[in-house]
């Protein structure tokens, strides 16, 4: 964002920088460490928490800062704040109550520990950032209501896929044209892929297996676009999107997978394809105006009536700094749910899955996910790819079918459960929760009642 740099120099320059506090020091929260501490003006790295203290300070080392300290109290922990010191944090509680932290950012990729985390961060008057799209996309909806209740943001990321996606969106929009078309692309789709074929790719490039598995099989794409999904009222046209489509043509021509008809009768879609390389993201617009459209036309975006609007790259941690900033500088929100679900995840059966197993987490060896309307979702009660971890398979289910809540018994006391109920609670009321999110075990059960209380 342009007038971000600017607004970013004006506080470096009063000495009143944006203070970071970031929950989670992994590959992403490392490069955005590095990015804020070598390359942003008017932000700090404040503080960070990781469950394993040793990677956190490892995460500032990488940044250059050999003098974090480790704050085992609330009062250690702003005093070194306040003294400009970088801190690890023992508590993640420490960052969401400290008086001398500005905003939190999820950077954990975890449905339930960036639940409970971001509850407390609002509680205490803190806006946040997420690079967390399995929250968002599983509780987002709800997460929001509470934000708003406590006067705080929610914000996606910049440089992020859902944040790419939305400020190109906002930005065709600002011409004049309407979207029927929000597309992501990947290199590779396999649904089957898991962290014992990704480890190479893992290791090479220092990541976590699970998380590059989470890309390869379709899950992170899937949350990714229902976050889209959600912030526009756009669809998928079918469960799973487009399921890995190929296209290798020129990006000036993919308007020819579409039915501009189909589009309009839905209102837009959320979408994505393997290919065209040298794009990552695309919006497909259309514009009512034959003028306008003459003009399109001279400027090389051809004759129509869909005009394909794209950017070739998405540069993570790079672009997250100025989510941080428009958010604490200009209360501008990236991706806000319009309301309730519109999309969301579904798990599906990776492998067959033997009656009495225990799920293991998106991105390892059980499930993947796919996007899908949220009438489809409550109507037959899927399971939230977002929170399979846990879960115990009452009997045999099948490779690529779709688990439902009648197929598992849930862990027992998750918050992540009871905010999903009082989500479809909140947006579509009692009774058609009851309908639509029956469970039967006692401990399923009792999520819907204290979700009702």
């Amino acid at each position: 964002m342009i007038i971000v740099d600017n607004a970013l120099k004006t506080r470096e320059q009063a000495g009143n920088p944006i203070r970071v506090g970031m929950v989670g020091a992994g590959f992403m929260g490392q490069g955005l460490t590095n990015q804020i501490t070598s390359s942003v003006p008017g932000m700090r790295m404040s503080g960070i928490y990781n469950r394993r203290p040793e990677r956190a300070r490892h995460v500032y080392q990488y940044a250059g800062r050999d003098d974090a300290i480790m704050a085992s109290s609330q009062g250690m922990f702003d005093d070194a704040v306040r003294r400009g010191l970088p801190v690890v944090a023992e508590d993640p509680y420490f960052i969401c109550r400290s008086s001398e932290i500005d905003v939190v950012v999820d950077v954990t990729g975890s449905v339930e520990f960036g639940a409970n985390v971001l509850l407390e961060a609002f509680r205490h008057g803190k806006p946040a950032v997420l690079m967390n799209a399995e929250v968002d996309a599983t509780i987002g909806p709800i997460l929001q209501v509470y934000a708003r209740k406590h006067g705080v943001i929610l914000s996606a990321c910049d440089g992020d896929e859902p944040g790419v996606q939305m400020n190109l969106v906002r930005w065709v929009k600002g011409m004049g044209l309407i979207p029927r078309v929000i597309g992501n692309v990947k290199g590779l789709q396999d649904p089957y892929r898991n962290p014992t074929t990704q480890q190479g790719w893992a290791e090479r490039w220092g990541q976590n297996a699970a998380m590059v598995t989470s890309f390869a099989d379709g899950s992170k794409i899937s949350f990714e676009q229902s976050i889209v999904a959600n912030a526009t009222g756009f669809k998928v046209l079918s469960r799973g999107m487009s399921r890995g489509r190929k296209y290798d043509g020129s990006i000036m021509d993919i308007q020819s997978l579409y039915n501009l008809d189909e589009l309009r009768s839905v209102g837009g879609i959320i979408d994505y394809t393997v290919g065209p390389s040298g794009v990552k993201v695309f919006c497909l617009a259309e514009h009512t105006d034959p003028k306008q459209r003459h003009y399109l036309n001279l400027y090389k975006m051809g004759e129509g009536p869909l005009y394909p609007f794209w950017i070739p790259y998405h540069l993570v941690h790079f672009e997250a700094p100025f989510a941080i900033a428009r958010v604490v500088l200009f209360g501008d929100g990236l991706a806000p749910p319009l309301a309730g679900p519109v999309v969301e995840v579904c798990a599906v059966a990776k492998r067959d899955i033997a009656a009495g197993e225990v799920l293991d987490e998106y991105g390892m060896y059980m499930t993947y996910g796919e996007a899908v309307n949220a009438e489809e979702m409550s109507k037959n009660r899927y399971l939230p790819e977002g929170l399979v971890e846990g879960c115990r398979v009452k009997h045999a289910i099948a490779q690529d079918s779709v688990l439902t809540y009648d197929d598992v018994v849930l862990p027992p006391g998750r918050i992540a459960d009871k905010l999903r109920a009082e989500q479809y609670l909140h947006f579509h009321g009692e009774r058609w929760l009851h309908e639509h999110l029956h469970m039967e075990s006692e401990s399923n059960s009792r999520v819907v009642a204290n979700a009702a209380a």
